[in-house]
């Protein structure tokens, strides 16, 4: 009776298993996309720059320069919070290709923030380029710009 009760038990740790070992790169890269966005959402340069690789690079959507180096990055991330009070930001579709240790996530988000007591949103288009570095996904290429709008 007792050997009844734990096939369930096995079978779950098996399947759980299996799920796990099935997150490929491809998973991966989206999970460290999300954590992008939980890490913007707390609206603290220095856990956002946390994602980015030592020589991690940012065409950001409020400035018109390239952020080359970590100062800069910091900075800019600093600029948003206190231009963007309360920045979050959602995801749409992502493209996902992975080449080896290298990946792209390309698609587009909405980042929605107050400004004067209303609340408001900018849709922007992104690609994030990923490098495995030490087991973790790294962010060594971050393009971010204001959504177009469509000719008419």
């Amino acid at each position: 009776m007792r050997f009844r009760q734990s096939i369930p038990a096995v079978l779950l740790v098996i399947a759980a298993a299996s799920f796990a070992a099935s997150a490929g790169p491809k998973e991966e890269v989206a999970g460290a996309t999300t954590e992008w966005a939980q890490r913007l959402g707390q609206n603290d340069p220095d856990k956002v720059l946390e994602l980015y690789a030592p020589d991690g690079v940012l065409w950001g959507t409020l400035s018109p320069k390239l952020r080359a180096d970590r100062a800069a990055l910091r900075d800019y991330f600093v600029t948003a919070f206190k231009a963007l009070p309360g920045l979050k930001v959602t995801f749409g579709d992502q493209l996902i290709r992975v080449y080896g240790a290298t990946a792209v996530n390309t698609g587009y988000y909405t980042f929605s923030f107050t400004k004067d007591g209303e609340a408001k949103t900018l849709p922007a288009r992104y690609s994030f380029t990923f490098v495995k570095q030490g087991g973790r996904w790294m962010i060594v290429d971050h393009h971010s710009s204001a959504m177009p709008t469509p000719p008419r």
